[in-house]
């Protein structure tokens, strides 16, 4: 289904500053592209790696800010790697001598070494954890006081389909994305007062990690420039908290981790049994919510207990 166009007023960060990791290339690139072209100071951040993570080098990230310049806006490079916390802080410190605050930050930095689960080592792996999950809590831990003395942030982890829904070959990329969206939610809960929101942005782009993956017909509809009005939208004055926003080729959808009403089978011997028997009813999605936080499980469950509902 496709949307009416009508007149809105443009979304702008003016006065903004933003840090775009990853962003050297692909779909970083896009989104340190589109957040200056609306008026945000933007930290440019690319280690300068292959697909595998190996090799660096600072010349993506200068060449993205020579483009923001070139067209008027403001930038700044860092080829920090966001696996080092010393290196995070040090780029963080270096937007605030430059501009005096940070007001978003996508975690967009990553790579893949994809393998099949029994031919995995343990350090492809902990390699990919390390990145895509640990990258982000450094990234995030360094601007957070910040965010919070400002009382304003907007904060995007990156997370992916093949987390919420797994992909063969990706347990050590699905895993780590999967845990962002753990950490989104708490983070969402706990800088709510100080209007920081966080949301995820799972995208589906044609990029260097995703060209061999797909047919070239499929890839020219999957531009990185189709996911970015998605990530604008997560960062924008007006931005939700802890959605999961799935994008690609233009077509922006919602995913939801929900809970369904389940049944009430009580303390007795044949617990198991009776689960068994009524799969049915535990997998019944009619009366499903999304939790706003995961006391609502536990409050459910003795809630059904105490009134004894079957």
């Amino acid at each position: 289904m496709t949307t009416s166009t009508q007149s809105i007023a443009p979304i702008r960060f003016d006065g903004k500053v933003a840090i775009v990791t990853g962003a050297g290339g692909g779909l970083g690139r896009s989104h340190a592209l589109q957040l200056a072209a609306r008026g945000a100071r933007v930290v440019v951040n690319d280690l300068g790696v292959a697909r595998d993570g190996s090799g660096n080098g600072l010349s993506p990230a200068e060449s993205v800010v020579a483009e923001i310049r070139a067209s008027g806006g403001q930038a700044i490079a860092s080829a920090a790697s966001v696996t080092d916390p010393a290196a995070v802080q040090e780029m963080v410190e270096q937007a605030m001598r430059e501009w005096g605050r940070v007001d978003i930050l996508v975690n967009n930095a990553g790579f893949l070494r994809d393998k099949s689960f029994s031919k995995m080592t343990l350090d492809d792996f902990r390699t990919i954890v390390d990145v895509h999950l640990m990258g982000a809590v450094y990234c995030t831990k360094a601007v957070w006081e910040i965010m919070k003395q400002q009382n304003y942030g907007r904060i995007v982890m990156t997370t992916s389909s093949s987390g919420l829904f797994g992909n063969f070959g990706q347990a050590n990329y699905g895993a780590a994305k999967m845990a962002l969206v753990g950490l989104m939610q708490t983070l969402g809960l706990e800088g709510e007062k100080y209007d920081i929101r966080v949301n995820c942005l799972a995208p589906t782009a044609a990029t260097r990690m995703t060209e061999d993956l797909m047919p070239p017909e499929v890839l020219a509809l999957l531009t990185p420039e189709s996911v970015t009005p998605g990530m604008l939208y997560l960062v924008a004055a007006d931005a939700p908290n802890k959605m999961v926003l799935c994008a690609g080729a233009g077509t922006f959808s919602r995913s939801n981790i929900t809970l369904t009403d389940g049944v009430h089978i009580g303390q007795r011997p044949d617990a198991v049994e009776q689960l068994v028997a009524n799969t049915h009813r535990l997998q019944d999605r009619s009366g499903e919510i999304v939790p706003v936080a995961g006391f609502q499980q536990g409050q459910m469950e003795v809630t059904k207990a105490s009134q004894g509902k079957a």
